[in-house]
C-alpha cells in the first residue's frame, strides 16, 4: 500500500515533485522550479523555467536578472500531467505563496515560510484543508511568542520623541522587513521622511510598484548628517555597525528581528533597541494554523523540528522532521 504523499520526496536541496519531475524551493538549478517566495533560501537564479507569483518572479528578475517565469496568481490552478498546482496567499512577504498540491485524490500543501500577523505590505496567509501540510518552525519553540507588532512600533517613534538630536537607526532584512516596518510605521501615523541604505532602495521601489505604501524615502547617501536628526534611518543588519553609520548623528541602534526575543542576540549585535518583529509564525501561530488546517501528516522543516515534531505527535497527528538546506534565521 502506497505511504500518503509518496509522490513527494525530499532532498537537502529542495523537495521533488515526482511524478512531474519538478522542484519545489530547490536550492540549485534545475529544469522545472514551483518557488513560494523571494527569500534567497527559496528562490535563486538559474532554473530553465520557474513558476512563481508575479511579484516573486518580479523580485527574482531584480536579484538575478530575468527569469525563464511562468507567473501563477493566487487563486489560480495550473496543471502539469496528473497534478493540479495552485498558489495561495501565505502572509510572509510581498508575493509569498503556499504551494498547493491535488495528485490522484491527495493534496498536500507546501506552506513556504509564513505568518498570521496582519501585515500591510502582503496578502494574508490562507488556510487550506490537505492531506499533508509541510511547515516552517523557524520559531518553533513555546518561548517564542511575538509581542503586538503596534506596540513595537510605538517603541521605535517614542525613541525617536525622546531623542529629537540623534536617529534611530533600525536594522531590517532587505526583503520584506524593510518594508514592513517603514509601512508600519505610516499606518502607525509616522508620515515624515524615512531615511534608507542604499542597498534598500531597489527592493523599496519594487514595492511601491506593486502598490504597497512607503511614503517618502531619502537615500541616505550624501544627506547632510544634521539633516537625519530627529528621524528613522532604514538599513541592512550588516551595516548596523559598519564603517556606514558613522555618517549617522549619534544614532540609536535598533533591529527589527523574532530573535530580539533572545536578550543575548540583541547584546551580541550591540543592539540598543529591539524590536521583536518577525515575518515568521510564532509557537502560538504554528500550533494554531496546525489544529486550524487539520491536516493527516505534517512534515515539518526550517527550524526547531523536534518540538513541533513531539506537539503534532501527542495530539495523534503523524509528523516527522525534513532535512532541507536553509537559513535557521530569518533570510535576506
Amino acid at each position: 500500500m502506497a505511504k500518503l504523499g509518496d509522490w513527494l520526496e525530499p532532498h537537502p536541496h529542495g523537495i521533488l515533485v515526482k511524478p512531474i519531475d519538478a522542484w519545489i524551493d530547490p536550492s540549485i538549478p534545475v529544469a522545472r522550479a514551483l518557488v513560494t517566495h523571494g527569500h534567497a533560501d527559496h528562490a535563486r537564479g538559474g532554473h530553465e523555467a520557474v513558476w512563481a507569483t508575479p511579484e516573486t518572479l518580479a523580485i527574482m528578475d531584480a536579484r538575478y536578472g530575468p527569469q525563464a517565469g511562468n507567473s501563477v496568481a493566487y487563486g489560480e490552478t495550473i496543471r502539469m500531467g496528473e497534478v493540479d498546482i495552485g498558489y495561495v496567499p501565505a502572509g510572509h512577504v510581498l508575493g509569498s505563496a503556499q504551494i498547493v498540491l491535488d495528485y490522484r485524490g491527495e493534496r498536500i500543501v507546501v506552506s513556504g515560510d509564513y505568518k498570521r500577523r496582519s501585515d500591510p505590505t502582503c496578502t494574508p496567509f490562507e488556510p487550506v484543508k490537505c492531506d499533508v501540510f509541510v511547515t516552517e518552525a523557524t520559531f518553533g519553540l513555546p518561548v517564542f511568542r511575538h509581542p503586538d507588532t503596534g506596540d513595537e512600533i510605538d517603541k521605535l517613534i517614542a525613541a525617536l520623541h525622546a531623542n529629537p538630536d540623534r536617529c534611530v537607526v533600525v536594522g531590517a532584512y532587505a526583503l520584506g522587513k524593510a518594508q514592513r516596518v517603514i509601512a508600519e510605521l505610516r499606518e502607525r501615523g509616522h508620515e515624515a521622511p524615512i531615511y534608507i541604505h542604499g542597498a534598500l532602495q531597489r527592493l523599496c521601489d519594487l514595492y511601491v510598484e506593486h502598490g504597497v505604501r512607503l511614503g517618502d524615502l531619502i537615500p541616505v547617501g550624501d544627506t547632510r548628517k544634521a539633516e537625519m536628526a530627529g528621524h528613522v534611518v532604514m538599513c541592512p543588519p550588516g551595516a548596523l555597525n559598519d564603517r556606514w553609520s558613522r555618517r549617522l548623528p549619534d544614532p540609536i541602534t535598533a533591529m527589527a528581528s523574532g530573535w530580539m526575543r533572545v536578550r543575548q542576540r540583541a547584546v551580541q549585535k550591540n543592539v540598543e533597541l529591539p524590536l521583536i518583529l518577525s515575518d515568521h509564525a510564532d509557537w502560538d501561530e504554528l500550533t494554531t494554523t496546525l489544529t486550524e488546517i487539520a491536516p493527516k501528516e505534517v512534515w515539518v522543516t526550517h527550524g526547531r523540528e523536534d518540538a513541533l515534531v513531539h506537539w503534532c505527535m501527542t495530539r495523534q497527528i503523524k509528523a516527522r522532521a525534513l532535512a532541507l538546506v536553509g537559513f535557521e534565521d530569518e533570510d535576506d
